[in-house]
């Protein structure tokens, strides 16, 4: 299984359009992009590739990293940054599978998979697949589950995806607090790699208007707000999950410049062999 980190930024990406912050700066002179999140899933056993979320910065990621176009493809939630990009694949792709989740969510009245079929009707060459959460699906190849997180006010899903051959497994936290269920944290468990969101540093939390919360032992919030893991939530949840490797992603451009590259934070391009 080989693993593309396509786009590892937030809603705004790093540098952000038109911010002239010291992190934004820093990155434009080291020539590091933190485009809106994606993750490129290759099966090097079949040859297939499967994309975890369509981000706005498709065309400019397919360009730029050395990775086939999708042959299947998962949504987690609706988000623009994580959905908008799929039109991208018109005149692209002559068909593709996008697996979403069925269950409803009562903020919309529709599931995942619903609002995939309504915002992208026009796209006759997609087909959307329903999927249960926590029942596995195979995906080129590949052994998937969709697992509740908590990203209110809409459902978002974490997401298991597992060679069934070499045993090879890849977790994403998706967009959400540290307090995922414990079912879900379940399956996301003993990853070779472990993709948690990050969006800022626990040190940011005093900043925004709830705050922060999951606080730990120290103090120290693992919630940024309502919505988002700080980074001292996700490499505490990878400790959890006891992940081989934990990556941090979903990062803002909030992050001090001296902290905005460090370890283990991600940036665009990254490869893994599991």
């Amino acid at each position: 299984m080989r693993v593309t980190l396509l786009g590892t930024g937030d809603t705004t990406g790093t540098p952000t359009v038109g911010c002239d912050c010291e992190t934004c700066l820093a990155a434009r002179e080291r020539g590091i992009e933190r485009t809106r999140f994606s993750v490129h899933v290759q099966n090097e056993r079949t040859g297939e590739s499967l994309l975890v979320d369509f981000s706005p910065d498709f065309r400019h990621q397919f360009l730029t990293q050395d990775v086939p176009l999708p042959d299947e493809a998962l949504v987690t939630h609706i988000h623009f940054d994580h959905l908008d990009g799929l039109g991208n694949v018109y005149r692209l792709l002559d068909d593709l599978a996008v697996h979403a989740a069925d269950e409803v969510d009562p903020v919309t009245g529709e599931s995942v998979a619903d609002a995939i079929r309504s915002k992208f009707s026009y796209l006759d060459r997609i087909s959307v697949e329903d999927q249960t959460p926590f029942e596995s699906f195979r995906a080129c190849g590949l052994d998937v589950t969709f697992v509740p997180v908590v990203h209110p006010p809409l459902v978002c899903y974490g997401v298991a995806i597992e060679d069934p051959v070499t045993g090879a497994k890849l977790s994403l936290s998706g967009d959400s607090t540290y307090a995922i269920p414990e079912e879900s944290r379940d399956v996301l468990r003993n990853p070779d790699l472990l993709l948690a969101e990050a969006i800022v540093p626990a040190s940011v939390c005093e900043y925004h208007p709830i705050g922060g919360d999951d606080y730990d032992e120290n103090g120290v919030a693992r919630t940024f707000g309502t919505k988002h893991m700080t980074r001292e939530g996700a490499i505490a949840l990878g400790e959890e999950l006891n992940a081989d490797e934990t990556r941090l992603v979903h990062v803002a451009h909030y992050y001090p410049a001296d902290e905005a590259f460090e370890e283990p934070l991600a940036v665009d391009g990254e490869v893994y062999e599991l």
